[in-house]
């Protein structure tokens, strides 16, 4: 509720602010505000998907790694999450089951994040198209540790589309206004209009966008301005430290 209500009190600010007249015109300062409140009510619900995941991870059950014995947390888990998320249990050979499917024939070896699981480490916010659902996803998962060594994996296939929902409900944004995020690749995360989402802004054709995603990934913190679909848009745009996307606020203008 308190988030919703700062997106909503930032967004007005935005709203009225004047065009962008210079390095820290009334435009960036409140889209900045507003910025902040949307990124980290994206981040807030990966890192409590992490959170959830991680404390699975120390129970007897998981450190089993054998999917019946931890099945009936992660399906309560999956039920849980408002963004109607698949749950997974996988061992070091990239055999899988998940919530939505059961055992699956395929494997998560060939994954980009799977040797950073191997090596103990959290995966947060790796996108992919799931092999379980067949839907843009994006991952949050933890190494299950005994003994020091990998026994297993839980990880969340957390759909790209309904965290993108989640925004837009949460903000109540006007037409003007858009947002998405860009992983470190330049492949749109979320973004509010679902065409573009997993799309590559930089490929789209228009040059001043081209030179405006170099920005966003080059830079920590900033605006920019780039047209698109024949509009001039003006935007700011923030790294993340958890996730390393760079979120992005648009508003377009007449």
């Amino acid at each position: 509720m308190m988030r919703h209500i700062l997106l909503s009190g930032f967004l007005f600010a935005f709203m009225a602010a004047p065009a962008l007249a210079g390095p820290r015109s009334a435009f960036e300062v409140d889209a900045h505000t507003t910025l902040d409140a949307y990124q980290g009510l994206v981040e807030e619900h990966l890192a409590g998907v992490l959170r959830s995941i991680r404390a699975l991870a120390v129970t007897p059950e998981a450190q089993t790694g054998e999917w019946t014995a931890v099945e009936p947390a992660l399906m309560r888990l999956s039920e849980d999450l408002p963004t109607d998320a698949t749950v997974w249990l996988a061992l070091p050979d990239g055999s899988y089951t998940s919530t939505a499917h059961g055992p699956s024939t395929q494997t998560l070896s060939d994954r980009s994040y799977f040797p950073e699981l191997l090596a103990g480490e959290d995966v947060e916010g790796t996108l992919v198209v799931s092999k379980s659902t067949g839907l843009r996803s994006i991952i949050v998962a933890t190494p299950v540790l005994r003994g020091g060594d990998v026994v297993a994996m839980i990880g969340v296939s957390v759909e790209a589309l309904l965290v993108s929902e989640l925004v837009t409900k949460t903000a109540n944004l006007p037409d003007d206004l858009t947002f998405y995020a860009l992983d470190a690749n330049g492949q749109a995360a979320i973004h509010r209009d679902p065409k573009r989402m997993f799309q590559y802004p930089s490929d789209l054709g228009e040059p001043s966008l081209r030179v405006a995603v170099e920005t966003i990934l080059s830079r920590p913190r900033g605006t920019v301005a780039y047209e698109f679909d024949g509009t001039r848009r003006v935007g700011v745009f923030n790294k993340s430290d958890a996730t390393g996307w760079h979120f992005v606020l648009v508003r377009i203008e007449d």
